[in-house]
């Protein structure tokens, strides 16, 4: 458990966290953790949000700060991740040909599109809300993006090549962690929506949705998962959730 929670923190957050043991079962553990860490960068991010809100900020400049942060607290690889993934899908390309675009250090039109709208979804969703609500939607829209991962890593998902993060984590979330991590997010988003308990689930189950058939895809297309897929999985997620969060 120390390892995997060393793991899931220097994997998702910039924190100064001092490095322990690095293999797959360590990875299972810092995967399954992985809905902990997110409620936490998102709880930061509602909270930028809602303190520029109390101070006078027009919401979409409060947004924009909280996206930031968490971005910054993230070393922004999943939108860059999902940057990748999208520029890969894009190029209509399969398997070493698509994944050797990916590995590019530019972005293409595709990914430069796809970083605009999530980016915008995020903080305009997130800058419609204020105080409490802010917080709670950042922590439950936050944590849907990162129980996306577990399942992103459950059994039964190959990894698209043999070395990096995806060869790492494929195929190590077993059932009861993804159960566990999923039933905790759903309870997470029940308080986010003031007098509609059903909403807050309903966001975590719409952004899972939308993340697993990117996954599917982005397998069918590459063979496997990639890190870049893992980012990719969280931003589409995390969108999705904050979305259906601020309908009324």
């Amino acid at each position: 458990m120390p390892d995997g929670l060393r793991l899931a923190l220097t994997t998702f957050t910039v924190l100064p966290v001092r490095a322990g043991r690095v293999d797959r079962s360590a990875a299972a553990t810092a995967m399954g953790l992985a809905p902990l860490v997110g409620a936490g960068l998102g709880a930061a991010a509602g909270g930028a949000t809602a303190l520029l809100h109390a101070g006078g900020a027009p919401g979409l400049v409060a947004g924009a700060a909280g996206v930031g942060l968490a971005a910054l607290l993230t070393r922004g690889l999943h939108l860059d991740g999902l940057a990748d993934t999208v520029d890969g899908l894009g190029s209509y390309r399969s398997g070493p040909a698509a994944l050797e675009i990916m590995k590019r250090p530019d972005i293409g039109p595709f990914g430069v599109v796809a970083l605009v709208v999530a980016v915008l979804l995020q903080a305009g969703a997130l800058g419609g809300l204020s105080g409490t609500a802010a917080v709670l939607a950042g922590t439950a829209a936050f944590a849907t993006g990162r129980v996306a991962v577990s399942w992103a890593c459950r059994r039964g998902v190959p990894a698209a090549r043999p070395d990096g993060l995806g060869a790492l984590v494929a195929g190590t979330v077993g059932t009861p962690a993804l159960a566990l991590g999923t039933l905790l997010t759903a309870a997470v988003a029940v308080p986010a929506v003031p007098g509609r308990p059903w909403q807050g689930p309903l966001a975590v189950a719409a952004g899972l949705a939308a993340s697993l058939q990117l996954v599917r895809h982005a397998v069918r297309r590459f063979g496997g998962i990639t890190g870049d897929v893992l980012g990719a999985a969280v931003e589409t997620a995390a969108s999705v959730a904050l979305v259906v969060l601020v309908l009324r």
